[in-house]
């Protein structure tokens, strides 16, 4: 009987003629010759079932009556994919509240993403077979017709019939491991307020986001216009065949007298500077063929589903480390400003297909294009967007948790850091540190480079030297705001003695209101919030400079599992980020709670669809609260509002 089911455990194998790794879950499910396949399941942890419903086999009453029953608690890995996929073929839309996903369960405790991934690091026993990519590859993705195959799209059971028996004993070991793998972490499970988190992040990834689709392809027509003319142009300079290959193009400047051995955007605007006339003007093409805005036009074209909403562009726990959210499909975490001061005119020249016109008025199309990336993100016909965003978070959250009196003093007062981190280095009134001054660039610099231990080439990778400062200002620098900030620095210095007193004693201690401990095989780091960061296997090893510091094991920059080195200044880093997004989900959870509809977010950023009479102020007032955790902390929120997204 259903009423005896508590959890059900799921698997699906499904085809589609949609990519899905291009257009994601949402359009994959809504094409026409979307199905299920293959449905494997577990109730309550028993053994593990398979539906051939490719095969003619049909979901049993009790299993079809659960999915239904929001008492009962599915678990997939990666639940969002199973949740939509059946939301397609039951023809009723499952609600996110009764899903729990065992790949947010694994990046929660900082392992990977994947379920081979997750399973190998945590041993579980049942491992994914090997081959099941190319099952999948085989019987869930259209195939190219041969004269082999038939001229046939699709491979179906009968094609094979022992290839689909090892394709259900792969989806009956995708059951099976994702078991496996929830046992394994059942000493650590993620808090009840996470899930609400997760659920809330669902709602908004199902409510998607309205793109205007007249604007994307006539962006992307006109891109294609202005790729043609410039490429034009560049082969009558340079009388290459392909003068967008860089190969080409690095053997015709070699020729023209000027060598280099990349042309990534930085070398190319350095070797602007010198370059002489022709050289220049060819250097300055290619520049702007080499824009990428397009790519975000066709990534819109992709995920668009049949209503002119895009889906599933927001990846809950995206960031394993601090647990912020990641963007998918168009990524949307990291679109082009825009700094145009005609921007809706910009926009609806291009909108209206008047290409000429544009390629006039603007020195550079691709960069045009580039800026209105954002604003192809609309409300609804009769409703606004508000967006809202806080500001300088992590500098508040940092100055609250360190205890640095002043900066706290100026979140309390006028809020301009900027100027009274120039202030305070300086030595000088506040008042004689204006915008556009250059004390206020060096102690706007300072402030993004150096709250988290860096120096002087933190200072160089954030562009020091392109704003002004000298090579020789930037030491002293450095040890101006360290001493202006030495409550912030005592903060790095302190974790970093926990955290590594935790990993040689086995002990949770606390500093700063942060508890830093070690269990089973975890150091963990419990945030104001009470959500635990976690590093996997720590150990203390001699660092390169002979001292000792923390390490453990993650996956690194380059995508990869390995050990990775920390030490108290990122180990601050994560706790600040990571404190900040969830003063953001708290945000985000009390909006919800009142009505306002999340279409997006954006970094500390969050876009409402909101009807005509909605306001901004009552938006920021919610935002600018903080919560019961965080006593003492001095938020603030700014928003406004548009009839398409934009940076205000």
């Amino acid at each position: 009987m259903v009423d005896q089911i508590k959890t059900l455990f799921l698997d699906l194998e499904t085809f589609s003629s949609i990519d899905l790794a291009k257009s994601g879950v949402y359009r994959y499910a809504e094409s026409p010759d979307f199905e299920i396949l293959l449905f494997g399941y577990s109730v309550d942890g028993g053994g593990v079932q398979v539906i051939d419903l490719a095969s003619g086999e049909h979901l049993p009453d009790e299993i079809y009556s659960a999915l239904l029953d929001e008492s009962v608690i599915k678990w997939a890995h990666n639940a969002q994919f199973e949740r939509v996929c059946l939301s397609r073929y039951l023809n009723q839309w499952l609600k996110p509240n009764s899903w729990r996903c065992t790949m947010v369960w694994s990046a929660y405790l900082g392992l990977p993403l994947s379920l081979e991934g997750a399973a190998l690091v945590t041993g579980a026993e049942k491992q994914k077979l090997i081959e099941g990519k190319d099952l999948i590859r085989y019987f869930s993705m259209p195939c190219k017709p041969t004269k082999t195959n038939g001229q046939r799209t699709r491979n179906l059971p009968e094609h094979d019939p022992e290839r689909w028996e090892r394709f259900k004993a792969y989806n009956a070991r995708d059951v099976e491991t994702e078991m496996a793998i929830q046992a394994k972490l059942a000493n650590f499970p993620v808090p009840e307020d996470e899930w609400k988190n997760y659920i809330l992040d669902q709602e908004i990834n199902d409510r998607g986001i309205l793109l205007d689709m007249t604007l994307v392809r006539q962006a992307i027509r006109c891109d294609e216009q202005s790729r043609s003319e410039l490429t034009r142009v560049m082969q009558e300079l340079t009388a290459l065949d392909n003068p967008n290959s860089v190969v080409q193009m690095k053997s015709w400047l070699a020729d023209h007298g000027l060598e280099t051995d990349t042309l990534d955007k930085a070398t190319v605007k350095e070797l602007l500077k010198t370059a002489p006339g022709n050289l220049g003007r060819v250097l300055e093409l290619r520049q702007k063929l080499a824009k990428s805005s397009i790519k975000k036009y066709t990534g819109m074209e992709n995920a668009v589903c049949s209503d002119g909403r895009a889906r599933g562009l927001l990846q809950f726990y995206g960031a394993n480390r601090t647990g912020r959210f990641a963007g998918r499909l168009i990524q949307v975490q990291n679109l082009p400003q825009n700094h145009l001061p005609d921007l809706e005119e910009a926009r609806n020249l291009i909108r209206s297909g008047q290409f000429d016109a544009a390629e006039m008025l603007y020195d550079s199309v691709p960069s045009v294009l580039s800026e209105l990336i954002r604003t192809a993100f609309i409300p609804q016909s009769g409703f606004k967007f508000i967006v809202a965003d806080f500001s300088a978070i992590e500098a508040r959250v940092i100055a609250w948790l360190a205890g640095e009196t002043w900066r706290n003093e100026v979140f309390a007062t006028h809020g301009k850091i900027y100027e009274a981190s120039a202030a305070q280095i300086f030595h000088v009134p506040i008042e004689e540190v204006t915008k556009g001054s250059p004390l206020r660039q060096k102690g706007k610099i300072a402030e993004l480079a150096l709250g988290y231990g860096g120096s002087v080439g933190a200072l160089t990778a954030m562009g020091a030297l392109d704003m002004g400062l000298t090579e020789d200002e930037l030491q002293p620098l450095v040890t101006a705001w360290r001493k202006a900030n030495p409550n912030i620095v005592r903060f790095w210095w302190d974790v970093d003695r926990a955290a590594k007193r935790a990993v040689k004693d086995r002990v949770t201690t606390e500093t700063h209101g942060i508890r830093i401990g070690y269990r089973s095989g975890m150091l963990f780091i419990t945030l104001p919030s009470g959500r635990n960061l976690y590093y996997v296997k720590p150990r203390i090893e001699l660092n390169r400079f002979g001292s000792e510091s923390v390490t453990y094991e993650g996956i690194g920059a380059a995508k990869k599992w390995e050990r990775i080195e920390s030490y108290g200044p990122k180990f601050v880093e994560n706790i600040v980020q990571a404190a900040s997004r969830d003063i953001l989900c708290y945000a985000m959870r009390r909006l919800d709670a009142l009505g306002y509809n999340i279409v997006m977010h954006v970094h500390d950023e969050v876009v409402i669809e909101a009807p005509a009479r909605a306001s901004v102020d009552d938006i920021c007032t919610v935002m600018s609260e903080s919560p019961t955790w965080a006593k003492g902390l001095l938020l603030r929120a700014d928003g406004f509002e548009c009839q398409f997204y934009k940076k205000d």
